[in-house]
């Protein structure tokens, strides 16, 4: 049972939705009403009204009005971080980015300047999504999401961000590994190197490395550079000796007569001597 105090506030959102007359046949907000007479109060309760109704774009209005008509008072403020999160619920990720930031450049020492940035960042973040896109909404989420990791590092948010961070670093990878494989399928070789290249020397951490070590030595046997090929299945093995990348790596090798083994002075050379020799000179 709802207790009358609880009841009385559910009952006063309710009369306030009912006042605002804000209501078509179906719902939503009426945009040509004069809310001069509602205290940003009430107004800031039909907003909520409307984002538990699904009405993210609503909410946002109503939200946006407080701002509009009493933008100086600690409503303004409430109702700036609640504008970010209801473009956000309305996948309205310009409007939502816009909010967020304003929010950051107003209140940056507020307590909810951490949750603007995250709401910042994850415009952009909820945005990635095939691999084959245009990457350049991955790097501004990577770049939003690293500010709210170390401009705000003992926030409830940064955990999620620190995640989010990885995931998105392994998608952009994941791009380039992608073209790589194009290249490779067009014995396009150099090209193909290129990419496996960039996902072993700045990708290293990602899910991508093993098969981006399989693919560097594909090319380069394709290419008749045994030593690059050799350096790369000996990286694999060091690293990923239980991968099914290194089994293969394994038998395209040893099938040439090959091993897996550092050879010659190449760039693969050198991230073995550092990375597994530990030397650096």
């Amino acid at each position: 049972m709802i207790g009358s105090r609880a009841g009385a506030k559910l009952l006063g959102a309710l009369l306030v939705a009912v006042c605002l007359t804000a209501c078509g046949n179906r719902g939503g907000a009426d945009r040509t009403q004069n809310l001069d007479g509602f205290t940003p109060e009430q107004i800031f309760e039909r907003g909520e009204f409307e984002l538990s109704q699904e009405r993210a774009e609503d909410a946002a209005y109503y939200f946006s009005e407080i701002e509009r008509l009493y933008p100086y008072s600690d409503w303004a403020k409430r109702a700036l971080i609640m504008q970010a999160f209801a473009f956000h619920s309305g996948r309205d990720y310009v409007e939502s980015r816009a909010a967020a930031q304003r929010y950051i450049d107003f209140y940056p020492t507020d307590e909810d300047a951490a949750y603007a940035q995250y709401l910042l960042a994850l415009s952009y973040y909820d945005q990635i999504d095939e691999v084959g896109r245009d990457q350049g909404l991955t790097f501004q989420a990577l770049q939003a999401l690293r500010t709210v990791i170390e401009v705000y590092p003992d926030s409830q948010y940064a955990t999620s961000a620190i995640l989010k961070f990885d995931l998105a670093f392994d998608h952009l990878a994941g791009k380039e590994m992608e073209i790589g494989r194009y290249y490779l399928r067009k014995q396009h070789y150099t090209a193909a190197i290129n990419r496996f290249r960039v996902v072993v020397e700045d990708f290293q951490t990602t899910t991508h490395t093993a098969e981006a070590l399989y693919r560097l030595v594909e090319a380069y046997l394709s290419l008749g550079l045994v030593n690059e090929a050799q350096t790369a299945g000996a990286i694999l093995g060091y690293n990923y000796q239980s991968t099914d990348w290194y089994q293969d790596a394994y038998k395209l090798l040893t099938s040439r007569g090959l091993e897996a083994r550092s050879r010659g002075n190449n760039w693969l050379s050198q991230i073995y001597r550092q990375s597994i020799k530990g030397q650096w000179l």
